[in-house]
C-alpha cells in the first residue's frame, strides 16, 4: 500500500494527546523489546490509561491491567485506538473501534501502518485519525521531552 503524506500540524497532534486518557493499545507485546510494549508502557507511565489488547495474551496482565482478546471484551469507552498491526489488518480493527466505543475521539496508526479507506470510513463518523505517526516520539517532541543527539539529528533516546 502506498504511503500516505499526511501532514498534522502541531496543534492538533497536541489536542489529541492532551484530551485523550484512555487508550487501548491494539497489538501490544508482552516483550519488553518491541515497540508496542515500550509506547504502551511509555503512556501508561504518563497520565494515560493503557488498555492492552492482544487475543494472543487475553487474560495476562501488563502494566498492571489485564489484557484482552478484542476492543469489544473492554468495559467502557476509550479516547484513542492505537493500532501496531500491519495496514491490511487495519480496516477490521477500525470497524470494530466504530462499533464498540460510539464516543471514541481518535484512531493513531502507528509509524508505517496506513490505510486511506478506513481512515475515511472513522473520519465520516467525525473521529480523528492519525497514520504513519507514534504517540510516544510526539508526546515527547510536543512537551519537551524529546532527547535529541549531540548535532540535533532528531535521535530519540528512550530511558525506559
Amino acid at each position: 500500500m502506498a504511503r500516505m503524506s499526511e501532514t498534522y500540524t502541531d496543534s492538533h497532534l497536541r489536542d489529541i494527546l492532551t484530551r485523550t486518557r484512555r487508550v487501548a493499545v491494539v497489538g501490544v507485546s508482552m516483550n519488553p523489546v518491541r515497540p508496542s510494549y515500550y509506547v504502551a508502557r511509555y503512556l501508561s507511565l504518563k497520565r494515560f490509561d493503557v488498555v492492552p489488547v492482544n487475543p494472543g495474551h487475553a487474560g495476562r496482565m501488563l502494566f498492571g491491567r489485564e489484557v484482552v482478546a478484542s476492543l469489544s471484551d473492554i468495559a467502557g469507552g476509550v479516547d484513542m485506538v492505537d493500532i501496531f498491526r500491519r495496514s491490511e489488518h487495519v480496516p477490521p480493527i477500525v470497524d470494530e473501534a466504530l462499533a464498540a466505543f460510539p464516543d471514541l475521539r481518535t484512531i493513531w496508526m502507528q509509524i508505517g501502518v496506513d490505510h486511506p479507506e478506513a481512515a475515511a470510513r472513522a473520519r465520516a463518523r467525525g473521529v480523528d485519525v492519525i497514520m504513519d505517526r507514534c504517540p510516544k516520539i510526539e508526546y515527547q517532541r510536543l512537551f519537551g521531552e524529546l532527547r535529541m543527539g549531540g548535532f540535533n539529528t532528531g535521535v530519540i533516546s528512550s530511558r525506559l
